[in-house]
């Protein structure tokens, strides 16, 4: 597959259109990729392609014909999750060492959440550019909440996070928007592992998910069916199943793949 440039990019949005419109789940993906400029996109030709592709963040999201591509086209999407229709399944195969197939669960704010004082000298506020360094200091471990806004100072500035911090400007827990959809915001968490079972995420989501509200969208939570924390925090804060869907795990290129591809270059 070829990267496009941003001029092709209002072309492709209908790629992307969920079904129903707006609604929640992982087409949230490209509509915030379109919306914030922070991923890529990939088609099997520029002009009128028979197959496309967006990434932001490690997620990948595959629309068209199978048929427009070859397992070495898709070599660049290694090592990310994947979510495309079935008939992509035999392609997906063929491309890459391995392909685990991921069960989710995509749920929405319907009900009124848990509310809990946050402990003394801790104040639940907006991520502002001066909290970057801050967000840097998580270290690696949160890397990857920050990842789908271009990194620290993307989400910082963004004004779509929350986070808990003590009086000398740390973070102990933070909430944000992870990807921006038309109609609906994907909410992602992160607590410091020595501030956890203080409810302190919790906090971060009200306040995050009444600041979607203002800003009339709807609240969506994405996780998997075996992470049983992350269904309790939603459940806590209103959150209420929808729907289910398959995500695929996807590891790197097949070397005979890697490997003919070099030897066509050289």
């Amino acid at each position: 597959m070829q990267e496009l440039s941003l001029r092709h990019l209002p072309a492709l949005a209908h790629w992307f259109t969920p079904e129903p419109v707006s609604a929640p789940g992982p087409a949230a993906v490209g509509e915030h990729v379109l919306t914030t400029g922070v991923g890529r996109w990939w088609a099997d030709q520029a002009e009128q392609p028979g197959a496309v592709a967006v990434s932001c963040a490690d997620h990948v999201l595959l629309r068209g014909d199978p048929r427009a591509l070859t397992p070495a086209d898709l070599s660049p999407l290694g090592d990310s999750h994947i979510h495309a229709p079935a008939r992509f399944l035999p392609l997906l195969g063929a491309a890459f060492e391995q392909l685990v197939p991921c069960e989710r669960m995509v749920w929405t704010r319907q009900e009124p959440a848990q509310r809990h004082p946050v402990p003394r000298g801790v104040t639940v506020r907006h991520l502002e550019p001066a909290d970057t360094e801050a967000l840097v200091d998580l270290g690696s471990d949160a890397s990857w909440i920050t990842a789908s806004w271009g990194g620290p100072l993307g989400l910082a500035a963004s004004g779509h996070g929350w986070a808990a911090t003590r009086r000398d400007g740390s973070i102990l827990a933070l909430a944000c928007t992870y990807f921006r959809g038309a109609g609906h915001e994907d909410v992602a968490v992160f607590t410091a592992p020595e501030h956890r079972r203080h409810r302190l995420a919790l906090a971060c989501v009200n306040a995050l998910t009444e600041d979607i509200a203002r800003r009339g969208h709807v609240a969506s939570w994405d996780c998997s069916t075996l992470n049983r924390p992350s269904r309790l925090l939603a459940w806590h804060a209103g959150f209420r199943l929808v729907r289910e869907y398959v995500r695929y795990a996807a590891g790197g290129p097949r070397a005979a793949l890697t490997s003919r591809d070099h030897s066509l270059a050289t």
